[in-house]
């Protein structure tokens, strides 16, 4: 299990530095472990990509009420929380062409990565609105996809910069009434 985890973290890191079409050799290397115990933890490429995105799932999940709970404010909470739902995203780049070849994977990923995360980006927009920081009736998936839209083409233009474009989003959403608000 310990071996699975390390080489889990390991294959988070080299996908966003090379990609989920790096070398296997290189995830192995990072993890310590020779490819045999790779492989016999993960068989193929599908299986490893899915494992590491449905761990970073359940981490970008798990975070939601830890963030709520410790946060000095329940924005703040969801500002954090925001910032690890883009660090998942930057990872997932080219988790699509790497399950290309098993459409119902991908397809069962998704769903879970909806099921998962849209309840608790929607506790914190709850609890965020309850507080008087952020305008009401803010849907989940709207701010989620609007988020992931705005990330896309970071790869392709150093000039780019999505969390600058977040974070004006962020501000889009507080209420007239929170601090930092404004009448927008």
């Amino acid at each position: 299990m310990r071996n699975q985890q390390t080489l889990l973290d390991a294959a988070a890191e080299v996908f966003v530095s090379s990609g989920v079409d790096a070398p296997i050799r290189e995830i192995a290397a990072r993890a310590g472990v020779g490819l045999g115990t790779l492989y016999r933890h993960f068989p193929t490429r599908a299986d490893l990509v899915t494992a590491v995105y449905r761990h970073q799932i359940e981490a970008c999940a798990e975070a939601g009420p830890a963030l709520l709970a410790d946060a000095p404010t329940p924005f703040e909470a969801l500002r954090q929380w925001i910032d690890l739902f883009v660090d998942f995203l930057v990872t997932k780049h080219g988790l699509a062409d790497a399950l290309q070849s098993d459409s119902d994977r991908f397809a069962a990923l998704h769903t879970h990565f909806l099921d998962r995360l849209m309840p608790v980006c929607g506790e914190l927009l709850d609890a965020a609105a309850d507080a008087g920081e952020i305008r009401t009736g803010i849907q989940p998936y709207e701010l989620m996809r609007g988020i992931g839209n705005l990330c896309i083409g970071r790869d392709t233009d150093p000039r780019y910069d999505p969390r600058r474009l977040i974070g004006m989003l962020l501000q889009g959403l507080r209420s007239q009434h929170s601090p930092g608000g404004g009448d927008a």
